[in-house]
């Protein structure tokens, strides 16, 4: 019994870095693939005529890829952290 958990964390240990990686990637181009409603004008002060802005299609499915990606990665960081205590 006890050596089957050890297995399991020998096994977590070595493939959490990987897929760490692969979350990485997959979460940098989510984020990079989003259009913003705001360009650079309204990040520097200037008038924003998108004061409300709708996220449709591809964009919304690209906006909730990108949270749930975001909550496996930290996820995947706890446990890592927690097995190599």
């Amino acid at each position: 019994m006890l050596s089957d958990i050890l297995l399991i964390m020998e096994f977590l240990v070595k493939i959490l870095p990987w897929a760490q990686i692969i979350l990485s990637i997959i979460l940098g181009a989510a984020i990079l693939l989003q259009q913003t409603g705001a360009g650079v004008g309204g990040a520097m002060g200037g008038s924003g005529d998108s004061i409300h802005y709708t996220r449709r299609g591809m964009e919304n499915i690209l906006f909730y890829l990108s949270i749930v990606i975001a909550i496996l990665f930290a996820f995947s960081a706890l446990v890592i952290l927690f097995i190599k205590k």
